[in-house]
């Protein structure tokens, strides 16, 4: 269950109005409540949503867009039934410019596993009508969430977002960050915005609550991601693009001295999140603090974690650690730091709060909600540090290992294999063998390779505690499945990461096309130890379904974004299983 809130709580958030959720229960009528605006024209432009539910409430959220400022009466609806027929929980409540218009409302007393429909009236217009759902509990026989994350409106249009509205038996959608991203317009992601009529607003970058405001209101207004919010509640978490690239407790890559202060834009940030998501805030005006549990009967426990913004120390960089003199790789320090045992992504308090969560629950399977890659992705260290391609790596290293050979006088050796030797020899410089010699690296250090101390800390919590773990991951653009083991090599649990809806993959920087994708994936799963799976080149989804004795995790793609007419990518679909038998959990 998420951290418990009082209708005290609830009350006292009301009237603080950061993010926060107005409470309601049963039917209340519908009054006046201080409406300066009742004159004034309004719309539902940004649709409705609804989110964080739990097995006896869920929070519905709208915005409206008035003609012309002032303080404005919402009232909401609650019905088991789409004609209304059948009220469960109305209200109303007032908003103004001070929240950005919008309204959240924590509808509580709700009943598990039921669908529940709700709308908002405002100076007599009526919004769409919204879809709902709240958690099931007992024992059920399955759960079914669709995760996405990385949704960049300028790259293209959010197809992903539409499929996943076809499925209809989904419990929720889990959001795992880049819901927007922060970019000027021009910048990365860009290169088909004006063509497509998608350039972002503002067209500067993003640094006031104001700038935050108008990303997320454009968002808003895309149809398809309107669509998905309608039907099926979501659960979200932020990643680094809700601020700023590569977003670290106390600064980003993507912000630097003379844009002024980070403290203030983070705020302004996470501020703008929580007016535009439908998310469930700990405690008045408390909007730093994400991470969160969500219960599903007794199958599922899933946790929401912030591994970007509360707590994560600095990205580690593989500069500091080469000679200048010689160029050689200090692995001995790099090590040292990356297993230093203060470093961290979680932070003590959320560690210690994600422990306590698992070794306290009796569901059969534990899900971590998380944004950045747990699995090891350790490559060749010339192809992590970009200095090799895998092509190159492979020729280069078969090279030098006949080469080795032949100065060792190999009499195994072939005729052809010495020949090939000596015409090549040259391009065995000095320079390629210190590359060759290099460590296996990890590619991305901004991932929990960067933080692998607390990494194993996180899986020492559930190999200790004997529980089937599963962890959901995006950010990367990219899917995969990887086992996860513990520093003695035990398979602890297995990580399922999704693709993003619109951000390009390792296919743009790479350059593959559909001729090379293929190979590549391939050669990628030969060389990462414990990598199962990977899609380097579609954008797309995944759903994952629990049953008590197995995970089903099916990846979903389209065949383009540039065009708001699409299909589903057949040839690219692809499903993995984990299972529960007596040696523990298996995937195929």
């Amino acid at each position: 269950m998420v951290r418990s809130i009082t209708r005290r709580d609830f009350l006292v958030l009301s009237a603080k109005g950061v993010g926060a959720a107005v409470i309601s229960h049963g039917l209340m009528g519908c009054g006046s409540s201080n409406n300066s605006a009742a004159n004034i024209g309004v719309n539902f432009v940004h649709g409705v949503a609804s989110g964080d539910p739990l097995a006896d409430a869920v929070i519905i959220w709208t915005r409206i867009t008035p003609q012309s400022e002032g303080i404005f009466t919402v009232s909401w609806e609650i019905a088991t039934d789409e004609a209304f027929s059948t009220l469960i929980t109305t209200g109303n409540t007032t908003t103004s410019a001070e929240s950005d218009y919008t309204v959240k409302v924590d509808a509580i007393g709700l009943a598990a596993g039921t669908t529940y429909y709700y709308r908002f009236i405002c100076n007599d217009i009526v919004s769409v009508v919204g879809k709902t759902k709240t958690l099931v509990s007992g024992s059920p026989s399955s759960v079914k969430l669709a995760v996405m994350s990385c949704s960049n409106y300028p790259t293209g249009h959010f197809n992903v977002y539409h499929l996943a509205a076809q499925q209809n038996d989904l419990d929720a959608v889990v959001h795992l960050g880049d819901y927007i991203y922060e970019y000027a317009r021009t910048e990365y992601g860009s290169d088909n915005a004006e063509q497509l009529n998608r350039q972002v607003l503002p067209a500067t970058e993003l640094f006031s609550l104001s700038d935050y405001r108008t990303r997320y209101a454009q968002y808003r207004t895309d149809e398809n991601l309107q669509l998905l919010h309608m039907l099926v509640p979501f659960i979200t978490v932020w990643d680094d693009h809700e601020v700023a690239n590569d977003t670290w407790r106390n600064g980003a890559e993507n912000h630097t001295d003379d844009e002024g202060s980070f403290e203030e834009r983070k705020l302004a940030a996470l501020q703008a999140y929580f007016e535009w998501l439908p998310i469930r805030p700990w405690s008045e005006g408390n909007y730093e603090e994400i991470y969160r549990s969500f219960s599903f009967g007794d199958l599922v426990d899933l946790h929401m974690l912030d591994t970007r913004v509360l707590a994560r120390d600095e990205q580690m960089s593989f500069t500091g650690y080469f000679d200048s003199a010689t160029n050689e790789f200090n692995e001995s320090d790099y090590n040292n730091d990356l297993y230093h045992s203060d470093r961290t992504m979680l932070g003590v308090e959320q560690l210690q709060w994600l422990e306590d969560k698992v070794t306290a629950s009796d569901s059969r399977w534990q899900v971590l909600g998380q944004q950045v890659l747990m699995g090891e992705m350790k490559l060749p260290g010339a192809v992590a540090l970009g200095v090799m391609s895998t092509t190159d790596y492979a020729e280069l290293g078969a090279l030098a290992a006949l080469a080795t050979r032949y100065a060792n006088g190999d009499t195994s050796l072939t005729s052809d294999e010495i020949d090939y030797v000596i015409a090549n020899s040259n391009k065995l410089t000095s320079e390629v063998i210190a590359q060759l010699s290099l460590p296996y690296l990890p590619y991305n250090l901004d991932a929990w390779d960067g933080y692998a101390g607390e990494r194993d800390k996180i899986l020492d919590i559930f190999n200790s505690a004997s529980k089937n773990l599963v962890v959901l991951a995006g950010d990367t653009h990219n899917a995969w499945a990887s086992e996860l083991s513990n520093n003695e090599g035990t398979i602890v649990g297995y990580e399922l990461a999704t693709s993003s809806v619109t951000s390009p993959g390792l296919e743009y920087y790479l350059g593959l096309t559909d001729e090379t994708a293929a190979s590549t994936e391939a050669g990628l799963v030969y060389l990462i130890e414990g990598l199962k799976y990977a899609n380097l080149t579609d954008r797309g989804f995944l759903t994952v379904t629990f049953t008590p004795t197995e995970t089903q995790a099916e990846w979903h793609f389209v065949d383009n974004i540039l065009s708001s007419e699409y299909s589903e990518l057949n040839s690219r679909k692809a499903s993995a299983t984990i299972e529960i038998d007596s040696s523990g959990l298996t995937l195929s």
